[in-house]
């Protein structure tokens, strides 16, 4: 058994995790990087698994972090603090890529590019390690502020492809970003390895009863069994758990100490950031003879003073903090706040003042609300909560404390923590508030409800906010009802909320005259339908000032489906992506993205669509989030391929069900009709379709008509066909889109058996850009001819499907087709292998954008992976293309954009 250094054996019964972290660190010597997660209790021996890390990189070049208890609410701090030391590598990395750095490490102002981030701290580690292989250390990581933890989980998801490990130390229990990464679980010692560190404490002489109640009272935690014989002899057995002990164990070196070495220690507790060159002027500031305080305080082992101050252990900090009073702490912030720079950086100037205030302060309070709305422009919700909530603490008047408290209560929710959202926003609930401000706590109640997964009463408290509304603000009344709706749509859960919003609408008293907004474009759509509905929503939509939808993408989305309107769905889709780039909003780009997928299904165009699924996986993992479903749903139901389409459906259906997402579950079944309509399995596209409509959900309802009635004509449900057709064609002539008046058109053809209608949706659908339409009509008509006995007639159409439907990779549409052909004596063309099938969808996404002359780094950007994981993918691609060649991608027809 491998034994520990002299300082006490801590590395006993460590021979395992010791291997793991020595492969880690040979292997990014080698050039294949990685992350890890050593996680486990405190005292366990996380610290010193890190430090012996830092012992075996030789050879590498190791930058280190730390998450602070007092700092995890300030944005991109702990990640500034990693690449501090790598900073000089900026210019190495493309402009977009260094300004975003520059402007989270409040190096340059800005708004920062949220979702590119990860991506720019990934290259400048890579670059540094261009150098010599890199080795990050980060201890503490449960205290990670949580832009950091992400940043640096995106970095750990990718860095195989680099000369760069990384390593966490992250206490138990703890809820982090960093758990996806691979773990490394440490747990106690056995007792023989606990008697093994004990024995080399030679000072320790315990006899055999102290020694069998000291192993059963440290559980075979390494840091327990070096403290607690410290701690005060051995009476009963305490019920406190370990980690309070060994505190209790720390603060017992203090005892003994001058006051200014004690000054000088909490002080140094008090500023987490370890640095210098603050604590060193505010020990001055507080009349500490530096010298003699510093020497007596790094005698007591619990701290160690160099370039950075360094605890010798977590709780070595927080037990310094926690010894010390009140008035005590409160001194060490306001001396840390005066040695702070109040220009270069207010925030923590202002963090610090706080801390010190003993009761309520305005002046401070307004400095606090200053910083939030610094920390909000970088990006940092989390710390703009954080500045809010300590500015109503401080608060004196009344009407500031609430109006500061719901603002945090925003801040969080923004952030993605509904929780705290939730505890501040019922702070405030039963103070003396008016209508406005109730009106607020009902949004914030309605908008944590539509983030909390279960929780159905979202709606209701919405619809209440703009009931309180009505009288004094009617028109932000109708834009509480608006934001019910877009929201339900945008997180999926929209089931019966149109329905809930239009009773608002109509029991809100009447207003002056205005001229018509989407709210009355829907209540026309309900109660008399799409004929005197589409003229209004059209006029809204089209406003005088500009597209009346910017405000509600959601929605535009959903009434362009129901409308069969290719137009509108591709300029709302523009503005998406669009907008979410230039705001950096990932919500608005992935929204963009996953709809640009499925207009390229529906238009046949198979590379742009998994082009916008694999840019839309990449955006949501460089931001944290599940990929979306939805888009990935209708191209697996066109292609066709039974298997793989089933398997994520039962995916999907899972997330529905835990989400609630009624829209999710909508979706699949759609998709299923699309799917079984192409297999030819009529009666569970019948069922599906059936399921689809009868949801009446904006969008579905009208996309699901067509499948309704093919399946319901090939099961010989004459009834359901006829109902189905005559909503669709209600819906197409209102619309008038070619698109819409094409597909009703076929189906009245399916209805009938009658040539003409086929005739004529040919002719309009060759007027639309939805080319899976198109060429559905050709195949219905060309099975039509057949069974009409008309061979020789019926080949064209056939052929023009199978060409149309083999050519996007639409496997059991043309399937379909070829049987027909066959049954007509011709033998169609066998489809020749395309790049879609050999690749992964990432792989044909990187393809795709070399052949059309991207660079390495210009796809690394896109994709927020590294160049070297782009040249990885790339042989890849090579290989199983049978290529050698940049050049034979582009020569390739079926890779183009």
């Amino acid at each position: 058994m491998r034994s520990a250094a002299a300082a006490g054996g801590s590395l006993v019964g460590r021979d395992v995790e010791i291997t793991v972290l020595d492969d880690l660190v040979r292997a990014a010597r080698s050039g294949r990087g990685g992350a890890l997660v050593v996680r486990g209790e405190a005292g366990i021996g996380k610290s010193m698994l890190l430090a012996h890390a830092l012992d075996a990189a030789s050879g590498a070049r190791v930058i280190q972090a730390s998450g602070a208890e007092f700092e995890r609410e300030l944005p991109f701090g702990a990640l500034h603090q990693l690449c501090a030391p790598v900073l000089d590598h900026l210019a190495e990395l493309p402009a977009r890529h260094a300004d975003a750095l520059r402007v989270a490490f409040g190096l340059q102002a800005g708004t920062p590019d949220l979702f590119h981030i990860g991506v720019a701290t990934l290259g400048l580690l890579a670059a540094a390690a261009r150098v010599r292989p890199l080795l990050c250390l980060v201890d503490d990581a449960h205290w990670l502020d949580a832009a950091s933890a992400k940043a640096m989980a995106f970095v750990g998801r990718r860095v195989a492809d680099e000369p760069v490990a990384m390593l966490f130390a992250l206490r138990l229990p703890a809820s982090s970003e960093l758990h996806e990464l691979p773990g490394l679980d440490v747990g106690g010692l056995s007792d023989a390895e606990a008697r093994t560190l004990l024995a080399a404490r030679r000072h320790l002489l315990l006899d055999e009863q102290v020694l069998n109640r000291l192993l059963a009272e440290a559980g075979g935690n390494p840091l327990a069994l070096l403290e607690l014989p410290g701690a005060g002899g051995f009476g009963p057995p305490e019920t406190t758990p370990v980690p309070t002990r060994i505190e209790r164990s720390f603060q017992a070196r203090l005892s003994g100490l001058s006051g200014e070495a004690r000054r000088l220690l909490i002080l140094a507790s008090a500023d987490p950031t370890g640095d210098p060159a603050l604590l060193w002027p505010a020990a001055l500031l507080s009349g500490i003879d530096v010298p003699t305080a510093s020497a007596a305080a790094a005698g007591t082992g619990l701290v160690h003073f160099a370039t950075g101050i360094r605890f010798c252990h977590p709780l070595a900090r927080s037990a310094v903090y926690g010894a010390a009073s009140a008035d005590e702490t409160r001194y060490a912030h306001r001396v840390l706040a005066e040695a702070t720079d109040a220009v270069t950086d207010p925030d923590r100037s202002a963090w610090h003042r706080a801390q010190a205030s003993v009761g309520p302060d305005d002046g401070v309070a307004a400095e606090l609300e200053r910083s939030a709305a610094r920390a909000r422009a970088r990006g940092g919700v989390v710390a703009a909560a954080a500045f809010l909530e300590r500015a109503a603490e401080l608060s004196r008047d009344p009407a500031d404390r609430i109006g500061r408290t719901l603002a945090a209560a925003q801040a969080a929710l923004t952030a993605g923590r509904p929780d705290r959202a939730a505890a501040l926003f019922r702070a405030v609930e039963h103070a003396a508030l008016d209508e406005y401000q109730l009106a607020d706590v009902d949004l914030l109640r309605g908008q944590v409800a539509f983030q909390s997964d279960g929780d159905t009463s979202g709606p209701e408290f919405m619809i209440r906010a703009a009931r309180r509304l009505a009288g004094p603000d009617p028109e932000r009344a109708r834009r509480c009802l608006l934001d019910a709706l877009e929201m339900s749509l945008l997180v999926g859960r929209a089931n019966g909320v149109l329905e809930l919003v239009l009773t608002a609408v109509r029991s809100l008293p009447a207003s002056g005259p205005r001229p018509p907004d989407i709210l009355d474009a829907l209540s026309l759509l309900d109660t008399t339908g799409h004929r005197k509905a589409v003229p209004v929503i059209r006029q809204v939509l089209d406003g005088p000032g500009g597209p009346g939808w910017t405000g509600y993408p959601a929605l535009a989305l959903m009434l362009a489906g129901e409308m069969w309107d290719p137009d509108l769905h591709l300029a709302t889709v523009r503005w998406l992506e669009r907008t979410g780039r230039e705001s950096g909003s990932p919500l608005l780009i992935r929204l963009g993205l996953a709809q640009r997928a499925s207009y390229g299904t529906l238009c046949a165009d198979l590379g742009l669509a998994t082009a916008s699924i694999a840019e839309e996986e990449a955006i949501a993992d460089a931001t944290g989030g599940p990929p979306l479903l939805y888009h990935r749903i209708h191209l697996a139901a066109v292609r066709g391929r039974r298997a793989e389409a089933l398997a994520l459906f039962a995916e999907a259906s899972a997330a529905a069900a835990t989400s609630g997402s009624g829209l999710l579950t909508g979706n699949i079944d759609w998709a299923s009709a699309v799917l079984y309509n192409g297999l030819a399995d009529y009666p569970a596209a019948l069922t599906a379709a059936r399921r689809a409509v009868a949801d009446g959900a904006l969008f579905l309802a009208s996309f699901s008509l067509p499948e309704l009635v093919e399946a319901a004509v090939r099961c010989g449900d004459s009834a359901t066909a006829a109902v189905a057709l005559e909503s669709l064609t209600e819906r197409a002539d209102a619309s008038g889109t070619a698109t819409a008046l094409g597909i009703a058109a076929y189906a009245e053809g399916l209805v009938t058996g009658s040539e003409e209608p086929y005739r004529n949706a040919i002719a309009h659908l060759e007027r639309s850009p939805l080319v899976t339409y198109r060429a559905r009509a050709h195949l219905l008509y060309g099975e039509w001819l057949r069974r009409e006995g008309r061979r020789r007639d019926c080949r064209p159409y056939l052929r023009t499907a199978h060409r149309l439907l083999s050519g996007a990779g639409f496997e059991a549409f043309a399937r379909r087709a070829a049987v027909e052909l066959r049954a007509t004596g011709e033998r169609p063309r066998r489809r020749s292998p395309h790049t879609y099938d050999q690749l992964t969808i990432q792989e044909l996404h990187i393809a795709r954008l070399v052949a059309a002359g991207a660079t390495s780094n210009e796809v690394a950007a896109q994709l927020f992976i590294s160049p070297r994981t782009v040249d990885t993918h790339l042989r890849n691609i090579f290989r199983k293309l049978g290529i050698t060649s940049r050049r034979q991608l582009r020569d390739r027809p079926d890779l183009g954009s």
